[in-house]
């Protein structure tokens, strides 16, 4: 129900409220690295220890070094950001939707760190902003094989279709031969289906549209599931094979760390895109 009310909402609106929501604890709130409560617009939970176990997730299973270049899609208000800034020693390059997550990044992260860059992009998405550029047709602003490392949390699962082929498509662009993408998506097949029909604490996209599926008519970025087929063709077509596989808890699977809650796909760049 609240989820509901939320989405009912306009997207410049529900941030404020956020802000309402956590102001009395952003008042009274001690010196801290992290962005206020009321400004963390992504995710839900202990953002700090979330950054964290991603970023070992990234070193374990994505490839990650500390003199990879990165490429942070949707990087929010630094989730991913502030744990790479420990560690990386290569280049940090981000680009955000949302400006107030942009402007926290350079304010308390670019201002510190010579080598971590973040850009805005008005980008439009019905969740978050009620216009702006088309991500179904936008070109990354970074040239050819510029990185080594690409990481899209919580961003394909706000994504219509033919926006997550461009972002596949653009990604493998930039990176290098060899370069890993991490990607986060709600995959639906027989058995993500049959766990969330069943289990009341999973998710369930009950609009479905063939190839891909959505939790709510009304904002239908708000979230987005795609069928494994579909999306492995996807993936092949944008030059990329899967190196590794997270399946995650949405539809009702025992939930371990964060990084389980959603599907995870660890992408290795091959060859030439199919176009």
């Amino acid at each position: 129900m609240l989820r509901k009310i939320y989405y009912w909402l306009p997207p410049a609106l529900r941030l404020w409220v956020r802000r309402l929501v956590y102001l009395p604890r952003d008042l009274f709130r001690g010196p801290s690295e992290m962005p206020p409560e009321g400004l963390i617009y992504t995710g839900s939970g202990d953002f700090k220890r979330q950054g964290a176990e991603w970023v070992q997730f990234f070193r374990d299973h994505g490839g990650l070094k500390p003199d990879s270049d990165v490429l942070d899609i949707g990087s929010g208000i630094g989730r991913m950001a502030l744990p790479l800034s420990r560690f990386l020693e290569g280049r940090y390059e981000g680009f955000e939707a949302m400006k107030v997550g942009v402007d926290w990044c350079r304010e308390h992260i670019e201002a510190r760190h010579a080598n971590f860059h973040f850009k805005h992009v008005p980008l439009f998405n019905d969740l978050y902003n009620s216009d702006g550029i088309d991500a179904a047709a936008y070109v990354f602003e970074y040239p050819d094989d510029s990185f080594d490392f690409a990481c899209a949390i919580s961003v394909f699962t706000h994504m219509a279709p033919g926006e997550v082929e461009n972002y596949l498509r653009q990604t493998k662009r930039v990176l290098r031969e060899g370069g890993h993408l991490t990607a986060t998506f709600f995959i639906l097949d027989e058995e993500s289906e049959a766990m969330s029909r069943t289990n009341p604490s999973g998710f369930v996209f009950r609009h479905d549209f063939g190839h891909y599926a959505l939790m709510d008519k009304k904002v239908k970025s708000a979230n987005v599931a795609f069928r494994r087929a579909y999306l492995e063709q996807l993936v092949k077509d944008a030059g990329f094979e899967r190196a590794y596989e997270v399946k995650g808890a949405w539809c009702g699977r025992e939930k371990g760390m964060y990084i389980g809650f959603q599907d995870v796909w660890v992408l290795r760049a091959i060859g030439a895109a199919d176009y």
